[in-house]
């Protein structure tokens, strides 16, 4: 299946998602039983559900398989995470997509459950909510840096060449974060889309000259389109602080019970080492789908 076709999939699925989210976010059943309850936790385990938002277009650790249906297309390492914690808290996991603004938003909201969406620390994020222990640390010493087209290599050097080309980042990311706070004054223009592959292929149409990303999803998207005409910036990366590192779950502020089950659950999941085993497993499969 092309790489278009797939995203045209990947389209109407959060255009889905999205129409649900806007016409009726938690249902009736939800407010009624968290309502009742004393705290999050309580609520979920007596509705017999958990919702997770997340943005599914960001493989390995979300993202769509066009040959699946149902719930069952929305796969990757987080996913697996999602329903991992769900059976740990004998419920049944309901994956509701969103853009990834709407992500962080309906969590602060306490509008659904949680956010596993790939998160990073950010200081202002952990003001709006909870955020778990990390659970996914990579093993790239570089772990954000630049897409650029190919034919940009032998310019764009260090961070100061970037200072007149177009530059695209994800809004509401870590990587939004780096744009606003490590690019050189007077870029040509600092484009936000809403999700990550959606940057990628903007470099790649030739709307902008490049893209700030983490490094593993992107390495991986040009070994699944090795005609893409993009490659990673040499030498350039982008600083992150220690204790931004770690990918994190969302929560509602003052949700403190539910953040201390969560927390014991990936205390279990990062010493078995089996979110790993996932993300080498989606990895596979993100490549062979050319996502």
């Amino acid at each position: 299946m092309s790489i278009k076709k797939t995203l045209t999939i990947m389209t109407i699925a959060g255009a889905l998602g999205l129409m649900l989210a806007a016409c009726g976010g938690s249902s009736s059943e939800t407010q009624a039983t968290e309502g009742a309850a004393a705290n999050r936790l309580e609520a979920i385990k007596e509705r017999g559900y958990l919702e997770v938002a997340t943005e599914p277009y960001f493989s390995p650790f979300e993202f769509i398989d066009p040959e699946r249906s149902g719930d069952d297309m929305y796969v990757g390492a987080d996913i697996e995470l999602a329903r991992y914690i769900a059976d740990k808290l004998g419920v049944e996991c309901r994956i509701i997509p969103l853009d990834f603004a709407t992500v962080l938003s309906s969590i602060t909201e306490g509008k659904y459950d949680m956010a596993i969406s790939a998160l990073a620390y950010t200081p202002a994020r952990a003001e709006a909510m909870e955020l778990s222990d990390g659970y996914f640390y990579s093993t790239d010493e570089t772990l954000y840096g630049l897409l650029i087209r190919e034919d940009l290599a032998d310019q764009v050097k260090t961070t100061s060449d970037i200072k007149d080309l177009s530059v695209v980042v994800q809004s509401g990311s870590l990587q939004e974060v780096f744009a606003n706070e490590q690019l050189p004054e007077g870029c040509a223009e600092l484009r936000y889309v809403s999700a990550t592959t959606d940057g990628f292929l903007m470099v790649q149409e030739g709307k902008v000259d490049c893209c700030i990303t983490a490094v593993e999803p992107a390495e991986l998207y040009i070994k699944a389109n090795p005609d893409c005409g993009m490659t990673m910036a040499p030498g350039i990366e982008f600083t992150v602080d220690e204790e931004l590192e770690g990918t994190r779950i969302g929560i509602r502020k003052g949700e403190t019970e539910l953040l201390e089950e969560v927390n014991s659950i990936l205390a279990e999941v990062v010493e078995s080492g089996i979110y790993e085993e996932w993300y080498e497993e989606y990895s596979e499969l993100a490549a062979s789908l050319g996502v």
